[in-house]
């Protein structure tokens, strides 16, 4: 079977031991079988979607591709990750304006309240900058930009916990 990856899914093939693949952005440009994508990217041909913004959809992402392609899992740190299982209890009492979904399945994660309105901080991705300057420029330093795309590390791993360390240092210090 022959598979094709989008260059933000490669990663973590690796992680589930998949070494076989092709990477390419366009998947459908290819005579491959099966891509495996972002669950956001639209394909004409079969493929399998995967959600890559928190630890644990990392972490089943991994699974979920270790039991389809029946492969067994490179060493990660999963199971010594600082981010799954942490309580966070205390988070609920700050309030975050997010846009864009997979900054919403952080901030969740985090245990963040979601608010629309009156809300303590705003949290928005990278290339959304120009289209939120009024709202970037009302609430002052209560912003904070997560890198997206270029920006930030391909390795999903190093790019959640690249975005979890800013939103935690960041909203964590509420005044």
């Amino acid at each position: 079977m022959k598979i094709v990856t989008t260059p933000m899914c490669e990663d973590v093939l690796k992680l589930a031991g998949i070494m076989e693949f092709d990477t390419n952005s366009y998947p459908d440009s290819t005579n491959a079988d099966i891509a495996i994508v972002l669950s956001e990217t639209d394909t004409t041909m079969k493929s399998v979607k995967i959600k890559l913004n928190t630890f644990t959809q990392i972490k089943t992402s991994v699974e979920m591709l270790q039991d389809m392609f029946g492969t067994s899992k490179i060493e990660s740190n999963f199971d010594n990750n600082k981010y799954i299982g942490l309580d966070r209890s205390k988070n609920r009492n700050i309030k975050v304006k997010v846009y864009s979904n997979f900054l919403r399945d952080i901030v969740t994660d985090l245990r963040f309240t979601i608010i629309y309105d009156d809300s303590d901080y705003l949290v928005y991705p990278d290339y959304m900058k120009d289209l939120l300057s009024n709202e970037i420029v009302t609430m002052g330093d209560r912003v904070v930009e997560i890198p997206t795309h270029k920006n930030a590390p391909k390795n999903p791993i190093k790019r959640a916990e690249m975005r979890y360390k800013l939103l935690e240092k960041k909203l964590c210090m509420k005044p």
